[in-house]
């Protein structure tokens, strides 16, 4: 217990309170002018919404891909298998990179429809709805942090699904339950907190994302800035308490997000137990 708080202690209450001492001069009503400012309300809508939104994604595409990677065999699947932690190995600006390069209007992606025209003696602009440009939009913001924080809901699911026996499954069907009832009733409860948890890690992942996000948003007030991004730009402006006032609001809401999902976590258990 002494270990655990200590190391608790100085990695995360310590840092917290030197966050909430910062913005001590500024007080509550410091802070509320901070956060309702029109730019800091955009960037906190953009990063919370962006990251919820994200997470949902995750969980519905982790489960299938940790699906195929654990119940199929094909070709490559080792090499699909060690690839879902790249994410985790490459640095976030390079990721930033390769995914304002793959999405700008003349990489791989976004001009498909131009190319395909090309390619095929079509008009031009006859293909314009294939345009996939997602560099400095928001769509941009949500593929980054799409990339950055999908491994966690996979890595989750993994060992549950493995651990799984399929046994129970064959006698769900063997009592004239389709394939649909047997997820429903038997697969997905115990399958609900690794999911829970592989949620509240990509929210919190994405949240926070700053290196891939600063590149392919552009950073533009009031339509690609994140709140981790506008933390930095204040902080370049010597604004650490306006920073910290920003702070103060994502970790508090985080911390919510994180103890409601862990709420459910438990009673997923107690009501599968």
């Amino acid at each position: 217990w002494g270990t655990t708080a200590s190391v608790l202690g100085i990695l995360v209450i310590l840092p917290i309170a030197a966050l909430a001492a910062t913005t001590r001069e500024l007080g509550i009503s410091g802070i509320i002018a901070e956060v309702s400012d029109p730019t800091a309300l955009a960037a906190l809508a953009l990063s919370f919404g962006g990251a919820a939104l994200t997470a949902a994604l995750n969980t519905v595409m982790g489960l299938l891909v940790a699906w195929a990677l654990v119940r199929y065999e094909f070709p490559g699947r080792s090499i699909a298998d060690a690839a879902v932690d790249l994410p985790f190995a490459m640095p976030t600006a390079v990721a930033g990179i390769t995914l304002a390069q793959l999405f700008s209007p003349a990489g791989w992606l976004g001009s498909l429809g131009t190319r395909i025209a090309e390619a095929i003696g079509l008009p031009d602009g006859s293909l314009d709805w294939l345009n996939l440009t997602a560099s400095y939009t928001r769509w941009g913001v949500l593929i980054a942090m799409t990339f950055v924080s999908i491994p966690f809901v996979i890595r989750c699911v993994q060992p549950v699904l493995h651990a799984l026996e399929c046994e129970v499954e064959e006698a769900g069907r063997s009592l004239g339950a389709r394939a649909h009832q047997v997820f429903l009733h038997v697969v997905l409860p115990s399958l609900r907190p690794a999911l829970l948890a592989g949620f509240a890690l990509s929210f919190a992942r994405s949240l926070g994302e700053f290196g891939s996000v600063v590149v392919i948003s552009g950073n533009l007030p009031m339509k690609t800035l994140t709140a981790p991004v506008l933390i930095f730009q204040k902080i370049e402006q010597y604004d650490a308490p306006g920073a910290s006032a920003v702070a103060i609001v994502m970790l508090a809401t985080s911390l919510v997000v994180l103890v409601g999902v862990t709420l459910l976590q438990g009673w997923g258990r107690e009501s599968r137990g």
